[in-house]
């Protein structure tokens, strides 16, 4: 029985591990914090994958239990400390990025200016999540979804614009 446990743990890991890792990644613009609320995450996954019910999709399930985990990691955060240290942090990536990568890590910087229900809807539209996927762990209807994208995606591009002119 353990070893089905162990299979269909390792299977679901493998599925969703990169797009939770975007996630927290979004929330946090840091790989050290992205990677351990990535291993929190899955841990509450691995501690509650019995309680699962398919009630909905498990990537939907996984995702809420990510995204809680990045939201009480947000709030436990010493945020005037965190923005201080951010930018200096920034700069310093910004350096090993090729030009591409550049224009990855300015769209990641923009993206953590974001509110967080924005945050959240942006991640998973990057990572390709089907809207009504995306409307369930929101929870807001497609239609709302739809415009609430619109409207983020002009967001991140006055951003994007304003530090690329910077």
């Amino acid at each position: 029985m353990a070893d089905n446990k162990e299979e269909a743990f390792r299977k679901v890991y493998e599925a969703n591990s990169k797009k939770i890792f975007h996630l927290c990644y979004g929330y946090t613009g840091d790989d050290d914090a992205a990677n351990d609320l990535l291993q929190e995450t899955f841990l509450k996954v691995w501690q509650n994958l019995h309680k699962f019910r398919n009630q909905a999709l498990i990537s939907t399930w996984i995702y809420r239990i990510a995204v809680n985990t990045c939201l009480t990691y947000l709030r436990s955060e010493k945020r005037q400390a965190k923005d201080e240290l951010t930018p200096l942090m920034a700069e310093n990536k910004r350096e090993e990025f090729s030009e591409k990568n550049e224009q990855v890590a300015l769209l990641y910087k923009c993206i953590s200016k974001l509110e967080e229900s924005e945050r959240i809807i942006i991640t998973l539209v990057l990572d390709e999540v089907p809207y009504p996927e995306i409307a369930d762990v929101s929870g807001i209807s497609e239609g709302n979804l739809r415009v609430k994208i619109y409207r983020i995606k002009q967001k991140l591009t006055e951003l994007y614009n304003h530090y690329e002119r910077l």
